[in-house]
This record gives C-alpha cells, structure tokens and sequence, in this order.
C-alpha cells in the first residue's frame, strides 16, 4: 500500500506559474506528478491513467473543474480529489464537495496545508475502500461509494454518503456534529442548519426501508442506531 510520501498526483491547473510550483514542490516531498492546464485535458489523463490524489483547480479555461469531480464520482477506487478555488462561498464549497471532491483550499493557501490536506485525502480514500457497513436491510458498498438495499442501488449524494460512512464507523455511538462536519465537509466552517437537513434528507430516504436508523442526541450530534435498538 502506497503512503502519502509517494502518492501519484495529478494536478489540472491553468496558471503555468502555480502549476510549475505544485509540480515542484509535490516532486520534492517524494510524490509523482503529471499536470494538466484544462479540464479537458485532466479528463482525458483521469480516463486513461491511475492516479492516487488528484489537486483541481475549479476555475478553468474550458470549464469548471467541478465537471471533473462529478465524472469520477461513481467510479470505484477513484483518486482522491482535493479542490483550489478563489471562491469562498459556502454554497460553493458544498457543490463542489457534493460533486465528488474530498477537500479544498481557497487561494492563497498554504503549500504544507495542501501537502497534509492530499495526504489526508488520500488515506480517507484508501480507508473507504477497505471497508463495507452493513445496518437494517442497507449496504453500504465503499467500493462504488453506493448504498443498496436488498440488491437495488438507492439513489443518495455524496454528501449523504460521507455522512452515513462517518455514522456507520461508529454505530450505535454518538457522532457530534462538529465531527461529521469534518468528515462531510473537511471543514466546521459549515452552517448547523445545512447539517440538519441533510439529515433529515438522508432520514427521508432511508424511512421507506427502516424508519428509525438515525438517532438525534440532542444538542450533540447523531447517531446510527444499533439493530437491537431499532
């Protein structure tokens, strides 16, 4: 198993200049780099080579580096995804992470952040897919990043999964929201109330099939109740 010193990188960035420092300063800390200066061109290298972490920029010539995220978001054992934008809007960051990306940065940032930040990422990824959950009549497949029941895929976001992946390493124990704020999020920047109602979109989904799976711990957090409790 490769360690986050010698991780694979893409980088899709346009500005030649910050392209040349990532790949840079990625090679001197031990990792492989290939770049790429348009959302198109990172398509095409995602599609034909493996990659362990990939750094995107959203603002690119072609278009948004989000429609990168979202075309390996179903894929299985895809590269882990960390975004650099100059948006710092908090709609922004959820669409973004919503679209398959595991953390970001705004610009400027830090380069140590960002190597801790890839290195991170990576290893959440490489935790996802060793590992399935099972609870009431639900799998969650980490492999395709899916939730099936009873052999039927039930359509859930990313967010929602990162959610059910935090609460089911855990279950039958409280997860405060400050927690799974970092785990959906990578970040407690997030409002509270965006929290609550993917929760309850989350509860929505699952109630067809086993009303009762998540529990509210008051003021605390939630959590994925255990079978004997249900």
């Amino acid at each position: 198993m490769k360690t986050p010193a010698n991780l694979r990188i893409l980088v899709v960035e346009d500005d030649l200049r910050m392209a040349e420092l990532l790949h840079k300063g990625l090679w001197e800390r031990g990792h492989s780099t290939v770049t790429a200066t348009t959302a198109e061109q990172g398509q095409q290298l995602v599609d034909t080579e493996k990659f362990d972490a990939i750094v995107l920029d959203i603002g690119l010539p072609d278009r948004s580096g989000i429609t990168i995220a979202q075309h390996l978001r179903a894929r299985p054992n895809r590269p882990a995804i960390v975004m650099l934008t100059a948006l710092n809007q908090e709609d922004n960051v959820v669409c973004g992470l919503d679209a398959g990306a595991d953390d970001y940065l705004t610009k400027p940032f830090s380069f140590p952040e960002l190597v801790a930040r890839i290195g991170s990422a990576a290893r959440r990824a490489r935790m996802a897919a060793a590992n399935d959950f099972c609870f009431g009549p639900f799998r969650l497949d980490t492999e395709k990043r899916c939730l099936v029941c009873n052999r039927t895929e039930v359509h859930i976001t990313r967010s929602e999964y990162l959610l059910l992946c935090a609460l089911a390493r855990d279950r039958g124990e409280v997860v405060s929201r400050r927690q799974l704020m970092k785990a959906i999020w990578s970040t407690t920047i997030v409002s509270h109330g965006a929290l609550d109602t993917l929760v309850n979109t989350l509860r929505e989904k699952l109630h067809a099939k086993q009303p009762g799976l998540i529990s509210t711990a008051r003021g605390i957090g939630y959590l994925l109740v255990e079978e004997a409790d249900l």
